[in-house]
């Protein structure tokens, strides 16, 4: 006899005996985005003026302050001492308080001894000269008994008349300068420039102290070409002091 089986039964069968089907994979929860954050203005500001800040304390720090001995000129301070006193204020004397005049000398020049005898006829109180060119000099002489000065051609002819070299540019002069300047106090100076055959000459000659004093840089024309800034320098430098 055969078995009658119910579509319900095979239903029910075939419920019971089937898997369910697989879960699909879960993905995994997605990461949060690597954000990048730019500096702003303000912060790049800030962080070019400290670089820059840094930079230039290392500059500071590195390079060597300026010094003095750098310069291309000392101060020569003289004391106008007459020829009965020459030597009298001795190698320990104090220069800079007992001096009457200054002026600069170039580094490098040397100072040539000025004798007794060169004070009492021409009133030389000091000298210097380029060692490489020994005609290219400076040197300041003094006159006692001069209250003022008188006009200017006549000053520069009197100072001719104890000087053989100043006759002699005078005599061959293309061209003779001369003017009348004040300084900070008032104190009148006599200026000449003298372009003579084969030298150049500029004169500064001023009164103070009952003296008259004759400030000289002298120069052939080839060095004189060479040097020019420097000798106008040391021209201008010259002035009485006290």
């Amino acid at each position: 006899m055969a078995a009658i089986f119910s579509p319900s039964a095979l239903l029910s069968s075939s419920s019971s005996t089937t898997s369910p089907p697989p879960k699909p994979p879960v993905p995994p929860p997605p990461t949060k985005p690597h954000l990048n954050i730019l500096p702003t203005k303000a912060q790049l500001t800030k962080l070019t003026t400290t670089l820059a800040a840094t930079a230039l304390a290392t500059t500071i720090l590195t390079i060597p302050p300026p010094s003095l001995a750098d310069s291309p000129y000392y101060l020569y301070y003289g004391t106008a001492a007459s020829a009965a006193n020459y030597g009298g204020y001795g190698g320990n004397s104090d220069k800079k308080a007992s001096a009457e005049y200054i002026y600069d000398v170039p580094d490098g020049w040397k100072e040539r001894a000025v004798t007794k005898i060169q004070k009492g006829t021409n009133g030389t109180d000091s000298e210097f000269y380029n060692p490489k060119k020994k005609t290219e000099k400076e040197y300041l002489t003094f006159l006692e008994g001069f209250r003022q000065l008188a006009p200017k051609d006549t000053v520069l002819n009197n100072l001719a008349l104890s000087d053989v070299d100043l006759q002699d540019l005078i005599a061959s002069a293309e061209n003779v300068k001369s003017e009348e300047r004040k300084d900070e106090k008032g104190q009148v100076y006599y200026v000449y420039e003298i372009d003579g055959l084969g030298a150049h000459s500029l004169i500064s000659v001023t009164c103070a102290k009952n003296k008259l004093y004759a400030h000289f840089v002298n120069a052939p024309t080839p060095e004189w070409n060479r040097d020019q800034e420097t000798l106008r320098h040391i021209h201008e430098s010259f002035k009485t002091v006290g």
